[in-house]
């Protein structure tokens, strides 16, 4: 419950990314529609990012002037320049319009984003950061000024500057979203909202209304970096975020809805609580027929719950939950195998346990499929289908195994040895 809020106020946190800030008309738009927004009584608070390629111009700069020798420390200070410069600018063109605004700097008391000293990738210490935007960044909302605060950097206990690495304005944003208990993160871009392809790859992709985010991490797995990763991780359940493009100079123009929430922590779990099969059919080139793919894959969703596939040219893997239908799955799988040249023969292997190690931080782990593998080997534990995909790893076991395989898996993502 909102506490500090007042009833029936509405209260917002907006962050403009740099390309909605690359030039003087796409700033006087953001600015005019935080004013406009403001003026119909909405808390504010503004997250930016540095305007335009700002930062690469910084980068390069410094990069080729030190021959490439410049220290993490030094950069971050320069780095964070663009969006200093970025939340003096925007704070007095809302003053302009009428608004009481104030920059928030990382230098100044009130600041509110306290980092560890992981120069250029530094990582936010939540509890300081949601006890410091409640203490001093809420009564600036609560009082009708609009903080303009810089996205990307942070500070450390010791006041040096760093920056967040990829996507870090992104994760000020939701860190602060959570602290300001806002009705809504909405996040200013050059895009309609999350589409269905990269705009830049594919011509007119659609916008999707709304996705989940552990669908959306998918996409940022996948090199399709609409919102970061790392950014993704700090998003809360309670917090309603809002995707929109710039062009439209409107805060409460339609965009796509982010839901749901990530798991912060590494953890595997028992993904089905009843047997699982594994159905191997051989043959040649059946990675180039889909209608013997098709085929295999309604026959099973007909009769189980197809948990895994994996697919090369002369075979392919159907893991299945097992139940009183197994056996006659099995025969239509068989007709299925029969009717088609591509297909010589199958084989079945019962009784497995369904594994599945999930969390955000999955893909940042270097090693760590190895460590789980390695774990399970000496323990002569036998694996027998291991996939990853959108920050996840499936694995299957010998049934009788799966508790014991969980304590070892579970052991291994607890081990914090660096590569």
């Amino acid at each position: 419950m909102k506490q500090n809020k007042e009833k029936n106020r509405k209260r917002i946190v907006v962050k403009f990314g740099g390309s909605s800030l690359a030039d003087h008309e796409r700033i006087l738009r953001a600015v005019t529609a935080v004013a406009k927004e403001a003026k119909k009584g909405t808390q504010i608070a503004v997250i930016v990012s540095a305007m335009g390629k700002t930062t690469d111009t910084l980068f390069h700069a410094a990069k080729n002037s030190s021959n490439g020798r410049l220290h993490k420390k030094d950069l971050d200070e320069i780095l964070a320049m663009g969006e200093r410069t970025s939340i003096r600018i925007i704070a007095a063109a809302l003053k302009a319009q009428g608004v009481n605004s104030r920059y928030v700097d990382p230098h100044d008391p009130e600041w509110p984003i306290i980092t560890d000293d992981l120069f250029s990738d530094a990582n936010p210490i939540l509890d300081t950061c949601y006890e410091r935007a409640k203490q001093n960044v809420l009564p600036l909302v609560e009082d009708g000024v609009i903080p303009v605060i810089a996205g990307f950097v942070g500070r450390t206990k010791d006041n040096r500057v760093t920056t967040l690495g990829r996507g870090g304005s992104d994760t000020t944003a939701f860190i602060l979203a959570k602290a300001l208990e806002a009705d809504e993160l909405i996040l200013v871009t050059d895009a309609e909202g999350i589409m269905s392809a990269d705009p830049k790859v594919i011509d007119n992709p659609k916008r999707l209304p709304e996705i989940d985010v552990s669908t959306l991490v998918g996409l940022a797995d996948s090199g399709t970096k609409f919102i970061h990763r790392k950014a993704l991780r700090y998003k809360d359940a309670s917090v309603k975020v809002r995707v929109i493009k710039h062009i439209h100079g409107d805060l409460n123009a339609e965009g796509t809805l982010i839901k749901g929430a990530l798991s912060s922590d590494l953890d595997v779990e028992l993904a089905s609580p009843s047997p699982s099969l594994s159905i191997t059919v051989v043959g040649k080139g059946v990675s180039e027929s889909p209608q013997v793919i098709k085929e295999l894959a309604e026959t099973v969703k007909n009769h189980a719950e197809l948990l895994g596939l994996s697919l090369n040219y002369d075979s392919m893997i159907l893991y299945v939950s097992e139940n009183s239908n197994s056996k006659l799955l099995l025969e239509k799988v068989h007709e299925v195998i029969l009717n088609h040249e591509e297909t010589l023969a199958m084989s079945v292997r019962k009784q497995l346990a369904f594994l599945k190690i999930k969390g955000v931080g999955l893909e940042q782990t270097p090693g760590l499929t190895g460590r789980i593998s390695e774990a399970l080997r000496v323990n002569c534990i036998n694996i027998f289908g291991l996939m990853t995909i959108t920050s996840s790893i499936l694995l299957f076991v010998k049934w009788d195994e799966r508790e014991k395989a969980l304590n070892l898996v579970r052991n291994a993502l607890r081990d914090d040895r660096k590569c």
